[in-house]
């Protein structure tokens, strides 16, 4: 029958390393580091839409409400034009010539007087007097660009000033029924107007509105500022764009120094909103929140990376001890080799490493000649330092790193040596028995015999059968005289037989 040896070691638990403690730690902290970047950057495109989401509600509802005042008072200078061409309107008296034109007349408290001017630019007719004073407007931008042009349709003219108050005139031509020159219609609004809008609205700090003429000039802001009143911006690439396109935004601020966010509502209107917001006041939350988050995740990696250093100082020295235990128990206390123990572990992997390979493994097996005698003459002190001895000698022969040099038990040594076959294991064993030779010296009774085995394992074999080679090519040794080597080949195990009845 094929007899086995096994070995019922458990496998060794995993332990975690200092090493992959510290790199599992800086792996965190970097996933956890990008996730909090891709929220922070996350919550900033929230910051930018939001912002731009609230500025287009601004300019879209401050362009209505101003769109919506500049039609009414446009309706009322059709209404005063259609009328002036009535055949009876000059025939009929002032009060009630009056009656007919501005009856539908708007009127709010900072909308100005409609007057009519004539061919030659002098005024004919106010809606706030049934006798105006003579005055001549002849050199007035809105009667010259009437006078030129037909088909201009509504004009609005540039900010001007008056008695301390900033308006602007809305005018129309009046044609006569040939198409003609007639005249122009003209109508006032005061920028109180625009200033009473915008002080209904709670503007966020950083927030401005713009009102922009046609031709790009600045008819009021908010906050108000009468530097600006007056500026043409229509060189400003933004400005162009704002004057041209229904709708849009920049992230390029040409308003002021500032870097603003700028979105406008232009369709069809005489005028141009455009609602601005200063960049930082748009992320001035968002770099508050970051800050904080940041502090708290500059906290926690402080925090973890000092918890991963105590740790990891714990794991070595954790390491370091049971190394030390390790070595202690896998040590032979006396002469510093493996002990029995490590010995079986080692030569269990170097067999399974060597059968998948395909590779030689030998074995020698030595034991101290005479050594019962020698030690009840001399003493075991004098016997301890013999065992001692013959240790360093084999040490001091067996240098590769897959060698494993043994103490197999009392006077006995074993020595294994992966890849090794049987002429160089014959030449290591020789090797150490010389060595111990020359450091008995010649009147010493030291001297050790040695077994040597080697085979390629494979299927059919066992470990257990190369430690029976070399035990019996020991024996072999200590009968040929000792202090000698002999070797000895490794009987092929019988195959199972399964006897039937």
């Amino acid at each position: 029958m094929r007899w086995k040896r096994r070995t019922g070691q458990a496998k060794p638990p995993w332990r975690l390393s200092a090493r992959t403690l510290v790199t599992c730690s800086i792996s965190t902290i970097i996933g956890f580091s990008a996730i909090c970047a891709s929220v922070m950057i996350d919550l900033r495109r929230g910051e930018d839409v939001r912002a731009r989401q609230s500025l287009d509600n601004l300019a879209a509802g401050i362009g209505a409400d101003i769109s919506r005042n500049i039609e009414l008072y446009d309706l009322s200078l059709r209404a005063v034009a259609g009328n002036l061409l009535l055949p009876e309107i000059k025939q009929v008296s002032k009060p009630i010539r009056h009656l007919i034109l501005f009856d539908r007349a708007s009127t709010a408290r900072n909308f100005g007087a409609i007057q009519v001017f004539d061919a030659a630019g002098r005024l004919t007719i106010d809606s706030a007097s049934l006798d105006p004073l003579p005055e001549d407007r002849s050199d007035a931008e809105f009667f010259q660009v009437h006078r030129d042009r037909a088909d201009i349709g509504l004009f609005v003219s540039r900010p001007a000033e008056r008695g301390g108050q900033y308006f602007i005139v809305l005018s129309r031509r009046v044609s006569a029924p040939d198409g003609g020159f007639a005249g122009v219609v003209a109508g006032s609004i005061r920028l109180g107007y625009f200033r009473d809008l915008f002080s209904r609205l709670s503007l966020s700090p950083g927030v401005g509105i713009t009102v922009f003429g046609r031709d790009g000039t600045i008819i009021v802001t908010a906050p108000f500022d009468a530097a600006a009143i007056g500026r043409n911006l229509a060189r400003a690439p933004e400005v162009t764009r704002a004057l041209t396109e229904p709708s849009g935004w920049s992230s390029t601020g040409a308003l002021d120094d500032q870097s603003r966010l700028l979105i406008w509502r232009n369709g069809n209107d005489p005028l141009v909103v455009v609602a601005s917001r200063t960049w930082d006041s748009v992320y001035a939350v968002w770099r508050n929140e970051a800050a904080q988050i940041g502090a708290m995740m500059l906290a926690l990696i402080v925090f973890v990376l000092a918890a991963t250093q105590v740790a990891a100082r714990e794991i070595q020295l954790r390491t370091k001890v049971e190394s030390s235990l390790e070595r202690l128990a896998t040590t032979d206390p006396l002469t510093g080799l493996k002990n029995r123990r490590k010995f079986d572990e080692t030569i269990e992997i170097e067999w399974r490493r060597a059968q998948r390979a395909q590779a030689p493994l030998a074995l020698l097996m030595i034991d101290a000649d005479h050594f019962k005698s020698y030690n009840d003459t001399h003493g075991h002190q004098a016997g301890d330092q013999v065992l001692v001895g013959i240790a360093v000698c084999i040490s001091d022969s067996v240098r590769r790193a897959g060698d494993c040099a043994a103490r197999y038990g009392g006077e006995e040594f074993a020595v294994l040596l992966p890849g090794t076959a049987e002429t160089d294991a014959l030449h290591v064993a020789e090797t150490i028995r010389t060595k111990v030779a020359l450091w008995a010296g010649e009147t010493a009774n030291t001297s050790i015999s040695i077994g040597v085995a080697s085979i390629t394992p494979s299927r059919e074999t066992d470990w257990s059968g190369l430690l029976n080679a070399a035990d019996r090519a020991l024996y072999m040794a200590k009968a040929a005289g000792r202090n000698c080597c002999a070797t000895a080949a490794v009987q092929r195990p019988l195959r199972s037989v399964v006897l039937a009845a």
